[in-house]
């Protein structure tokens, strides 16, 4: 699964790990992405998307539909 939301359009961020001697590592900060399936009423089916919390928190403001013209808008297939 990519790291990357459908919706906000977040992905990993990279830096490193620091330890205590202050040595430095490369790591990754990745977003919290899940596997959502919502109805979709305009279109008679199910989707399923990779959205982050963030995401599925927007999704439950603006509901599913502006959700999903947004994710078109930006070019994303649904």
């Amino acid at each position: 699964m990519s790291a990357h939301c459908q919706l906000t359009g977040r992905k990993p961020g990279f830096g490193n790990s620091v330890s205590h001697s202050h040595r430095r590592t490369a790591r990754r900060f990745d977003p919290n992405i899940q596997r959502k399936r919502y109805w979709l009423e305009s279109e008679g089916r199910h989707i399923r998307l990779t959205l982050s919390a963030k995401g599925i928190k927007t999704v439950d403001l603006i509901g599913i539909e502006a959700a999903v013209a947004r994710i078109r808008a930006r070019g994303g297939r649904v």
